[in-house]
């Protein structure tokens, strides 16, 4: 297929184009990817669990280093990446795409005193990158920081994918949900077997799909009709099928109603699936329980099966038959 075609659907898009290089995100490059860390338990079934996986996140404070606008052609900038330095400390020398960090800019001040939970999209040798949408009040302001403005962070906090250099890995993204996904390609170490299907409602400039795109295969389909988002469901259930039976990996990223489809595809064709789940948080490290999520009777401990756990902690990355959503 040829990399600049782009096929219509009445509304649908898929796009393999080569978008213009992103000039912030542009600087990402490839690293070494991890399948689990040393230590890490394993169920009888070969899944990795994560218990107490949380690796020792360490409090720092930094200065901005940037804050790039994703405009699209016909509007205003609503989504950003925000780069930082990168954090000393052996935490960060194991962070796991998938993991995310609590980060709280000085100007916040008194009226918001918690932080926001920021999905990591990325470390390079030099810095820490999170993609972010202007949403809220605290989005907003952070939409507002300049380069040398202080900020608190903690973290890598939680957990992260799975890597299976050599099984066929499905990625399942959905809006935002496409963050993780960066750090992800980025760091694989056989991205040939990668590929993804996104599914979204801005335009595709609002989205950093260019540094994905140069890695591996990315599909992009646009909800913009009646009729697309069934478009995209029929190509996710067909795209997994297609991967369970070669003994395939689902990875997914994006909000519950999503998730949850792609968690009872999984189910149902019996097939090994992670899902990255996007519940509110307060503190990010399992004090407050705002974040809790039910566990199937699938948990590998036996007596939190049926009863919540923190998704900051236990997550955010679940196995797909070991939660409820």
């Amino acid at each position: 297929m040829d990399s600049n075609q782009c096929f219509h659907k009445g509304s649908h898009k898929i796009i393999t184009a080569v978008l213009p290089q992103n000039p912030l995100l542009a600087a990402l490059v490839p690293g070494a990817g991890l399948s689990r860390r040393p230590g890490d338990p394993v169920d009888p079934g070969g899944k990795t669990v994560y218990i107490g996986s949380m690796a020792n996140p360490q409090y720092c404070r930094l200065s901005v280093l940037g804050l790039t606008p994703f405009t699209p052609s016909n509007g205003e900038a609503r989504f950003f990446a925000l780069r930082l330095p990168r954090p000393s400390g052996a935490a960060w020398s194991n962070w796991r795409p998938g993991q995310f960090v609590m980060l709280r800019p000085d100007s916040f001040g008194l009226e918001l005193p918690w932080g926001r939970p920021m999905c990591i999209c990325h470390v390079t040798d030099g810095c820490l990158i999170c993609f972010f949408q202007s949403l809220g009040r605290g989005t907003r302001r952070m939409a507002a920081l300049k380069r040398g403005d202080p900020v608190s962070l903690w973290g890598p906090l939680g957990n992260g994918f799975s890597v299976e250099e050599d099984a066929p890995t499905l990625l399942l993204a959905g809006g935002m949900g496409i963050a993780p996904f960066v750090g992800y390609v980025n760091t694989h170490p056989k991205p040939w077997n990668v590929a993804m299907l996104f599914g979204h409602r801005e335009a595709l400039e609002c989205y950093p799909v260019n540094n994905i795109n140069e890695f591996i295969a990315l599909e992009s389909y646009l909800e913009s009709g009646p009729g697309d988002l069934r478009i995209f469901v029929d190509a996710v259930r067909a795209r997994m099928r297609d991967c369970a039976e070669h003994n395939g990996l689902v990875l997914a990223c994006g909000p519950a109603p999503f998730l949850r489809v792609v968690r009872d595809f999984s189910l149902a064709l019996k097939m090994r699936a992670q899902l990255s789940l996007e519940n509110a948080m307060a503190c990010g490290v399992g004090a407050c329980l705002g974040c809790a999520a039910k566990t199937t009777q699938n948990w590998p401990v036996p007596e939190k099966r049926g009863h919540p756990v923190q998704v900051c902690r236990q997550g955010p990355v679940f196995w797909a038959d070991q939660v409820e959503l």
